[in-house]
């Protein structure tokens, strides 16, 4: 009978562990799902203000054009009309004077004539002969013998005639700008590798009158089309003239990113292309200044060396103690390490002469990058990998808790590779920025000279747990350079060497 209450008991945990599980997935998709239309909801809203926010500027735009085209017309107009008001001007004083003449000219011919038909008609002998030699001088002399009888100005005015019938044809031929097809995004042809993203993408149909394109591209961490609230703004690039394009000089301090594109003719853009989420895989961290030395200033990626830096943090926190004996800055540096407060939980902060800082971020899977750029004064600078185990105590590469490259500036200049307390010596020129690179599961830990990507020197091992990455420095400085993929030559320079067998094997 208990069994058979024991067999219940457990059948209907069984059943309800069940339910549970099918209403946490029931949960997850409606989440999902409401998150999609939440997204698609904004994205309804934000169209609808564009829209009104187009409309309005393009109708704007046509009554601005419009506006422009009468004025055009009517200054067209008024300096035709007074082009035939001046002609009509100059012709009317021309024909008016020649008129004026003529009126003249007539008015002393008709005297003259009446003068000569009195003479002729005169019974008075005395006297002619003067009277008609006079009068043949009169009209040998008279204005109207001068005269030209051609009209000096036409009345003619159909030079000024117009015939606007193409013009008419034409206004009536206006229509909207003819507007770019929109580009497709291949994404089968695009490539992402050494921080840089190769784009390219078709158009429908060929279209002659394209000018030039735009590549818009923003950082996301979300996959899918984009959202209305993102952390990151749009990238614009302007003036592409093929139909590919590659956006270099790239850090991928996120899991995606999103790429658009549209066409441009002389007068007008098209619409975006649909949006293409490529994934950007690159190892990112954070320096954990919790586990800094005292003497480190950690500020984002960069570390600084300061030696008052124990100090000053001990003197910030007797200003809020009394000054008793057991809190004197005195007895506090003369304290037992063991006692000192931990940083954050599970992870000591560094002390001693272990000069070290440790990233955030384990590596326990794949190959990983990332490149330091350090002050070649520095008296001792260091970089590499640990465990997490590395004690607080344990200076890098004198444990086998960690490996690392170590530039010595104290004495005599060295650079050698370290690994449980042993070195070996590298016959190679110290460069300004040194690359890093992981393979987990292979074991490898290479270092290179991070302009060149020529080898320094690698490390072949078998990771047991995860590593993190480390780094050290006395008197001097670095900065750490994140979110970038294993270089291409690094990838290629690693394949031909998987073959060939250690020459560090005694410090693995």
């Amino acid at each position: 009978m208990g069994q058979i209450k024991v067999h219940t008991v457990c059948r209907s945990a069984f059943i309800l562990f069940f339910l549970q599980e099918s209403l946490r997935k029931i949960t997850h998709t409606l989440a999902v799902k409401n998150e999609e239309i939440s997204n698609f909801i904004c994205s309804l809203k934000q169209s609808l203000d564009n829209l009104e926010t187009n409309s309005n500027r393009v109708q704007e735009d046509l009554e601005s054009e419009f506006s422009c085209l009468h004025a055009v017309l009517d200054e067209m107009k008024e300096s035709m009309l007074t082009r035939i008001k001046q002609e009509r001007a100059s012709r009317t004083y021309e024909l008016q004077s020649q008129l004026s003449a003529c009126t003249k000219a007539l008015e002393s011919s008709e005297e003259l004539l009446e003068l000569a038909n009195q003479t002729l008609c005169s019974s008075q002998t005395d006297g002619f002969s003067q009277a008609a030699k006079d009068i043949k001088d009169s009209v040998t002399m008279a204005p109207a013998f001068r005269l030209s009888l051609k009209t000096k100005a036409s009345d003619n005015m159909s030079h000024l005639m117009v015939d606007f019938s193409q013009e008419r044809e034409l206004l009536q031929a206006l229509k909207f700008l003819p507007v770019p097809a929109t580009p497709e995004i291949q994404v089968s042809e695009c490539q992402v590798c050494d921080n840089t993203v190769t784009v390219s993408w078709t158009i429908p149909e060929p279209d002659s009158k394209i000018d030039h394109y735009i590549l818009e591209y923003r950082r996301t961490n979300h996959e899918g089309p984009p959202r209305i609230r993102e952390d990151y703004p749009w990238m614009v690039v302007e003036g592409i003239r093929q139909m590919e394009h590659t956006v270099t000089g790239l850090r991928f301090d996120t899991r995606y990113m999103t790429f658009r594109v549209r066409a441009c003719n002389k007068a007008v853009a098209g619409d975006f292309s649909e949006p293409v989420t490529l994934e950007t895989h690159a190892f990112n961290f954070k320096l954990d200044s919790g586990s800094a030395h005292q003497n480190l200033k950690v500020e984002d990626l960069s570390v600084e060396w300061d030696s008052c830096g124990g100090k000053v943090q001990d003197i910030r926190k007797e200003k809020n103690r009394t000054n008793s004996p057991m809190h004197s800055p005195a007895r506090s540096a003369l304290m037992s390490p063991k006692r000192a407060p931990t940083a954050r939980p599970g992870r000591d902060r560094f002390t001693a002469e272990s000069y070290t800082v440790l990233a955030d971020t384990m590596i326990d899977a794949g190959q990983q990058y990332w490149e330091v750029r350090f002050d070649k004064e520095s008296k001792a600078f260091a970089v590499g990998v640990a465990l997490r185990s590395l004690g607080r105590f344990d200076q890098l590469g004198k444990s086998s808790a960690s490996w690392c490259i170590h530039l010595n500036n104290w004495l005599q200049q060295s650079l050698t590779a370290k690994h449980n307390n042993k070195a070996r010596t590298l016959d190679c020129s110290i460069p300004g920025s040194i690359g890093v690179y992981v393979n987990y599961e292979e074991g490898i830990l290479s270092f290179y000279n991070a302009k060149t990507k020529q080898l320094m020197h690698t490390f072949k091992t078998k990771f047991q747990q995860p590593v993190i990455p480390a780094f050290m420095v006395w008197n001097g400085s670095f900065s750490v350079v994140t979110g970038l993929q294993v270089p291409t030559v690094v990838q290629s320079g690693q394949r031909k060497n998987s073959g060939t067998s250690s020459s560090n094997a005694s410090l693995t």
